[in-house]
């Protein structure tokens, strides 16, 4: 597997190459009858997972936990940092080092940007990184992906709006950096202090990917082929008060989408705020809980390539 995908672990989507990412995703297809309950695979038997997560989460700690469910292995860990070793003043590696010891591939999501890394250095097993305070999501931009692909038909060729809070979200800092490996056009849609950070603004130029800013959505929206919304992060704010300014700024509801293309699609990593209506949930652009559903066989695709366990002949 090795040269088909040459990662000992998974920590920013700016170290893969579109080959290995079109892997993971061709791998992820194959995933998805398992996930269906169509075919059994127990390639993970006598396997470990180890979610370790510093941070709330629903849908990606419970995704991974019913990717290895559903590829035969089991899960240990914890989802409170205050029930773990932690609360005694142990450091992240020390964590790590015994944890690895304990499972096969270890998820980590972490507050402290650059954990991931720094976790990596001192597991003896595979590190996946599901989240690092402002900095990336790599498995969330995987499962994008696939979602793109699936509903768009393809990656390139589209016209992608990426709104809400640009300036702390990880999930589309590694969205955007993935996408500037393909033919796109994006659009950077938020207000002035919640713009895509320059350091990835300066990577775009320099790659000569074209790209616009806009801070009113529905001077662009009819534009799109695919709208990525994301929450105001209240979390990631300095202050209450900054973040007062700005937590309802968008909101799209089904009046919005009466001129948009026929096949745009709504995309949202979730948890949503106030950002979508649910008005527009049953409208044939919300494509964000089938999003939410193809981390799965996308989460599944990944620990397969990392393990090498992954057998073309399933029972």
């Amino acid at each position: 597997m090795k040269g088909v995908f040459d990662k000992d672990h998974v920590v920013s989507i700016r170290d893969f190459t579109v080959d290995e990412i079109n892997t993971v995703l061709d791998y992820a297809e194959k995933m998805v009858p398992i996930v269906k309950g169509d075919k059994i695979s127990r390639e993970m038997e006598g396997k470990i997972l180890a979610t370790l997560f510093f941070e709330p989460s629903t849908r990606t700690m419970l995704s991974f936990q019913a990717a290895m469910q559903r590829l035969g292995g089991s899960c240990i860990g914890f989802a409170n940092p205050k029930q773990s070793s932690v609360k005694k003043g142990e450091t992240l590696a020390d964590t790590l080092t015994v944890t690895s010891s304990y499972a096969d591939i270890v998820v980590l999501r972490h507050p402290q940007e650059g954990a991931a890394r720094l976790a990596s250095k001192f597991s003896s097993k595979p590190v996946i990184n599901a989240g690092d305070g402002a900095g990336q999501h790599p498995t969330q931009t995987l499962l994008d992906l696939f979602t793109i692909r699936d509903e768009m038909g393809n990656i390139s060729n589209n016209h992608i709006g990426i709104a809400g809070d640009l300036k702390y979200g990880r999930t589309v800092h590694s969205l955007t950096n993935a996408l500037a490996m393909y033919d796109t056009e994006l659009t950077f849609i938020a207000p002035p202090g919640l713009q895509m950070p320059d350091e990835i603004i300066k990577k775009l130029k320099k790659d000569g990917i074209e790209y616009h800013k806009a801070d009113d959505m529905e001077a662009v929206i009819d534009d799109l082929d695919v709208l990525y919304l994301t929450r105001i992060q209240r979390e990631r704010f300095p202050t209450e008060e900054e973040y007062e300014k700005v937590a309802s700024i968008y909101n799209v509801n089904r009046n919005m989408l009466e001129n948009v293309k026929e096949d745009m699609i709504v995309m949202h990593p979730l948890p949503r705020v106030d950002e979508i209506s649910p008005d527009v949930d049953d409208t044939k652009h919300a494509k964000y809980f089938e999003q939410a559903a193809n981390g799965v066989p996308t989460r599944m695709a990944i620990m397969s390539l990392l393990l090498e366990t992954y057998k073309e002949a399933m029972e």
